[in-house]
């Protein structure tokens, strides 16, 4: 593959450049962690655990999404977690990806923020 530098087209079998990821691979590696909190609107341990979750989140730039569990779309969350809101979630709403309920646990959440941090970083060293 050719590849255009600043000062026009590069010679095509320059050992120094490195190959381009594929697309998608570039794309998993640059994505945060997304953080999902299942809660009620009227439930005060929910708004406590988001709070506390906020900065541990911006600071890893972490995504979070608070599914309503008494909204009727998801009516199989609150069968499946009703009697442990809060719960929070490192990804999706799945038995293996379960950070903590009721309470924050800021241990496991950074844990889950470091572990996917290093998932990237690993990502990233087999891309180059």
């Amino acid at each position: 593959m050719t590849r255009a530098g600043p000062d026009g087209p590069e010679d095509p079998g320059r050992a120094d450049a490195p190959p381009e990821p594929p697309a998608s691979a570039a794309a998993e590696v640059g994505r945060a962690l997304e953080l999902t909190l299942l809660g009620r609107a009227y439930c005060h341990l929910c708004d406590e655990m988001l709070a506390a979750l906020g900065p541990l989140a911006a600071a890893r730039g972490a995504a979070v999404t608070v599914l309503d569990v008494d909204a009727p779309e998801h009516a199989h969350l609150e069968a499946a977690w009703g009697d442990l809101v809060p719960v929070l979630f490192a990804g999706p709403p799945d038995p293996g990806n379960e950070v903590c309920h009721y309470r924050l646990d800021a241990g496991r959440v950074a844990a889950a923020l470091e572990g996917h941090a290093g998932a990237r970083l690993a990502s990233e060293a087999k891309i180059r």
